[in-house]
């Protein structure tokens, strides 16, 4: 595949997320039903549904053959060598409450890993695109990771996923153990977001467990077209499907990340309280 075939499918996810977006913004603010998905915190919106079938009816027209996995209505069209991932808004319960911290985010795997992507931050006015060898850019304006190697002197970012409350692998130990190492922590409550902030310098890092393919999609790329470091906690080559991701601006943080996480056990039950 050329390079005019990546910035022409690049220009379909941008195209796709902002068709997203304008959803989001349509809702914003407004009165709209929010309804529980089962687990505790685990929300659906209106905006939602709608950000997905905007999102679904852009690369219908322009990608008709390349099968789509979206959050809300799973996965449409035959395995491929790609794959869009969709998530109409990442970061519900932030929008929910009227938190700006929400996106919506497109991004597209070719054989499984992560390739490129566009993520729409509508209520920060700030859209992130690229991809691995495609470069990134947030509101046209090149971006690269930071320059940060020390785990002392970071700025860290993680999220807690809804399974949290039944399982003692809840990244609670995590989050104290590097609480105690970094120079800042960081929860923001979107993971493309979260993504997106690591690819611009803003953050320095990520980690998280318990996501899902279209959470990690758009972001991931995009961290890796602005020269980060994407994989697997013990450092091994990232795994979309495992749910579990540390992204970090180099390979240096990459390291020490690992070491921490590698090291890291979960916190027994008597330490939460009754």
């Amino acid at each position: 595949m050329t390079t005019a075939d990546a910035g022409a499918l690049l220009t379909v996810a941008r195209r796709a997320a902002e068709a997203g977006a304008r959803q989001l913004r349509h809702f914003d603010g407004k009165s709209f039903t929010v309804r529980s998905k089962g687990r505790l915190g685990d929300l659906i919106t209106d905006a939602d549904e709608a950000a997905e079938a905007a999102v679904l009816e852009v690369l219908r027209q322009e990608t008709p053959t390349v099968p789509v996995l979206a959050e809300e209505s799973g996965r449409h069209g035959e395995m491929g060598d790609l794959l869009w991932c969709v998530d109409p808004l990442d970061g519900t319960t932030n929008f929910a409450h009227g938190y700006p911290f929400f996106a919506t985010s497109v991004g597209l795997l070719r054989q499984g890993k992560p390739w490129l992507g566009a993520i729409v931050a509508p209520r920060l006015e700030e859209m992130f695109w690229g991809g691995a060898g495609l470069g990134a850019f947030c509101n046209a304006m090149p971006i690269q990771v930071s320059a940060c190697t020390n785990l002392a002197r970071s700025v860290l970012v993680t999220g807690f996923a809804y399974d949290r409350h039944e399982r003692l692998d809840n990244n609670y130990a995590e989050f104290c153990r590097f609480a105690h190492r970094v120079g800042g922590m960081r929860r923001g409550g979107a993971a493309a977001v979260d993504l997106a902030y690591v690819a611009c310098g803003r953050l320095d890092g990520y980690w998280e467990r318990g996501l899902k393919a279209w959470d990690l999609a758009a972001g991931a790329a995009i961290v890796q077209g602005a020269g980060g470091r994407v994989c697997a906690y013990d450092g091994s080559p990232f795994d979309i499907y495992s749910g579990r991701i540390l992204a970090a601006c180099g390979l240096e943080l990459q390291q020490q990340m690992t070491a921490v996480l590698v090291a890291t056990r979960p916190l027994p039950l008597d330490c939460y309280g009754g």
